[in-house]
């Protein structure tokens, strides 16, 4: 019972904030009241749990160790270059929040709350990022997955043809569908329809042909969305159909969706607000992306021209220098206002991973740099390489933190935001060969000019750097620790030789 009781001034500052019990010195009465207390209070434990987990997460060795990174670059003023290797890919938590049904909606740090129901929004995020990791390893284990959540959202499917978002623990619709619209997540699965079909080559025809044939279904009611973002997925959705379906018509409902488009940026946008609303909310980077697609499919130079245009507006709101900042939640971006310093935090993992897929899709149609060098800036942004200097992705667990706040790390790991990950890391595979290969050393990697540790993997970087966060095992973090301070030690010495 430790954990739980301090009678210090220590403890006093330690267990604030509902972390613990303050109890008399030398009091084993009171120690015993409290002790049964907690016995007998099941949620007063779990909360002084999840408390004391909140508090010492910034203490974490992942945090530890970019704290010692970001603290030893002050001190040499800035001569040093932080890299963050990108960590395995981790499937476990994903599977562990996948059960019978589906994928389940959210999780109390690691721990799926089946109570909290399921979503067509997250199976079809899921359906996508697993189609996109068995094309990559050809994993025939994935399948059952893939299977799973293709099944989720065709139950969701309506006869007349529109799709229901919510789902409680048994199946039943919940009354959650009645009350917010549901054209997002209605783009989002035919997005994932789209993006399964284009890979049947690799699957059985059976499944692929169900899929065709929901696909179709679906489309019924798609040039009646009104929504930008629902309009940016199904124009993504029938791109990648059209591998296998190709048809007139999905040539005729991409331009209709595309010009819709087009006309809201051509209403909304002047020379200083080069975009299709008055404001920028959520999932931003899908617009741009949508219209790229569009060009693919269409040859219609309008809509590279406005994609180009629009994406590049958005980038220049939230790259600032070597920091992605995405739109808060918190408060949206709104004509003529900037992201302003009290709308820190509300970051989310899915519209950091959004921008990446964007990313990745215009260096390849463009082949310009600056978007490659952003798509690593942007996932260093799970890696630590935010405003708090804290890592948004668990490498033990496999699941993401659902968000980044003004002054803390939300821990819990839910469904949106791991998948989001997944599809984030996934995307960096092709480009990164030499960040995301597999390593057989575990824990922080520090590199200098002429001399490396022993037991230390380096990389040939041009300048004195520091490359840090390759997670692995516990032990090997915890026993990398001491020689990690001698090495900070060591270069401050040295640097300080040629100051």
């Amino acid at each position: 019972m430790s954990d739980y009781f301090y009678s210090n001034s220590h403890a006093l500052e330690v267990l604030e904030n509902n972390t613990g019990i303050i109890i008399d010195f030398e009091n084993p009465k009171q120690l015993a009241k409290q002790v049964i207390h907690l016995l007998n209070d099941e949620p007063l434990r779990i909360n002084i749990s999840l408390n004391g987990l909140h508090k010492m997460a910034p203490n974490a060795w992942e945090n530890s160790a970019i704290s010692h990174a970001v603290l030893m670059d002050k001190l040499i003023h800035h001569k040093l270059s932080l890299h963050y290797k990108i960590p395995d890919i981790n499937l476990n938590h994903l599977k562990k929040l996948t059960t019978e049904i589906g994928i389940i909606q959210f999780s109390i740090i690691n721990k799926p709350d089946r109570t909290s129901g399921y979503t067509l929004d997250d199976n079809a995020r899921a359906l996508i990022a697993m189609c996109q990791h068995f094309e990559s390893t050809k994993d025939t284990a994935d399948i059952e997955y893939l299977v799973c959540y293709f099944n989720f959202i065709k139950y969701c499917l309506q006869p007349e043809g529109n799709f229901l978002n919510y789902v409680d623990d048994n199946k039943n619709f919940t009354a959650q569908n009645k009350l917010v619209n549901l054209e997002d997540a209605n783009g989002r699965a035919i997005w994932a329809l789209g993006y399964l079909i284009s890979i049947g080559d690799l699957l059985p025809e059976t499944f692929v042909a169900e899929a065709q044939a929901t696909m179709k279904i679906a489309l019924r009611n798609s040039t009646k969305i009104r929504s930008p973002r629902a309009i940016g997925f199904i124009i993504k959705g029938i791109y990648y159909s059209n591998f296998k379906m190709k048809s007139d018509e999905n040539i005729t409902n991409v331009r209709s969706l595309a010009n819709s488009l087009v006309q809201m940026f051509e209403t909304e946008s002047n020379p200083e607000w080069l975009w299709f609303e008055r404001y920028l909310t959520y999932a931003n980077s899908v617009l741009s992306e949508a219209l790229i697609y569009a060009w693919l499919l269409t040859e219609d130079q309008q809509y590279k021209k406005t994609a180009k245009i629009t994406f590049n507006f958005l980038l220049s709101k939230i790259f600032k220098k070597t920091k992605i900042k995405v739109i808060s939640n918190n408060g949206w971006m709104h004509h003529r206002e900037g992201i302003l310093p009290e709308k820190n935090g509300g970051e989310q993992p899915i519209d950091v991973a959004y921008t990446i897929l964007a990313l990745r899709l215009f260096y390849e149609v463009y082949k310009e740099k600056d978007y490659l060098n952003k798509m690593s800036i942007g996932f260093n942004w799970f890696l630590g390489k935010n405003h708090l200097h804290r890592i948004i992705y668990n490498p033990l667990t496999g699941g993401c933190y659902d968000g980044l706040e003004d002054n803390y790390v939300n821990l819990n790991q839910g469904a949106e935001s791991t998948v989001s990950y997944l599809m984030a890391r996934l995307a960096m595979e092709k480009y990164f060969p030499e960040l995301t290969k597999k390593n057989k050393t575990t824990g922080i990697l520090l590199k200098r000019t002429r001399k490396t540790m022993s037991g230390v993997r380096s990389y040939p970087l041009r300048k004195q750097s520091v490359t840090c966060l390759k997670h692995g095992n516990y032990e090997n973090y915890k026993n990398n620790y001491r020689s990690i301070y001698g090495y900070l030690y060591s270069v401050l010495m040295n640097q300080k030789k040629n100051l």
